[in-house]
């Protein structure tokens, strides 16, 4: 009687532990796949946003208008136009507190901003570290449940006088099977971690231009208006 070859066929004759490791590699993969679809998307709207809310903010638009806008939809704003939002805030409170000195303001703006960005930057941080661990673990999981397949193949085969390659063979496949599958979780989560991070290095590098930026605008400003 010839064993079946088929993926289903070697995962139902695999023993008990190799499928636990299976099903929980698989379960891996659908997470992977879930997250690398989430962060993609994250991604390309946070980029979007950001190069939308640059434009206006280069445009020549009144700062103060802008912040209007921005506070009739505060609930809403990311990225960039968040981290506008909250400087210019804080500017504006201490800039009406007596006694003002323009680098205290300056600097309060500037704190205000850069507590915004870490959130921002954190928002944007969920998941990788789950991809990455996927990637780095999948495959000695696999490779456990390989080891423990073949090792219980050759427990097998030492129990009987004359050994094939029929009787051999499906005890070994079943076996590479979860090795296989350790890899197909973790390439995709592998790759999916480096490009995202270099995504997130560029937009991190983009908001924090544009915080040092508006930093500068404001300092002139209320160097101007001291004045």
């Amino acid at each position: 009687m010839h064993a079946d070859m088929s993926f289903i066929g070697l995962f139902l004759q695999a023993s008990l532990l190799v499928k636990c490791v299976m099903l929980l590699l698989l379960a891996m993969s659908i997470y992977s796949w879930t997250l690398i679809f989430s962060r993609a998307r994250m991604l390309k709207s946070a980029k979007q946003a950001l190069t939308h809310f640059e434009e206006r903010f280069w445009s020549g638009h009144d700062l103060s208008r802008l912040y209007k806008e921005t506070a009739a939809r505060s609930e809403r704003i990311v990225g960039g136009e968040k981290i506008f939002h909250s400087g210019f805030k804080e500017f504006s409170r201490l800039h009406r507190m007596p006694g003002r000195n323009v680098d205290s303001v300056t600097e309060g703006a500037h704190r205000s901003m850069r507590v915004t960005l870490s959130r921002e930057v954190e928002e944007l941080e969920t998941g990788l570290s789950a991809l990455a661990t996927i990637g780095s673990i999948s495959p000695y999981i696999g490779l456990f449940g390989t080891v423990w397949g073949i090792m219980n193949s050759f427990i097998a085969l030492g129990e009987v006088q004359q050994a094939t390659l029929t009787m051999v063979a499906p005890g070994i496949a079943e076996a590479l099977i979860a090795t296989a599958m350790g890899l197909f979780a973790a390439i995709p989560a592998v790759m999916a971690y480096n490009r995202f991070s270099t995504s997130m290095a560029k937009i991190e590098t983009a908001y924090i231009n544009l915080m040092e930026e508006f930093t500068s605008i404001l300092h002139r400003q209320a160097m101007t208006e001291n004045e």
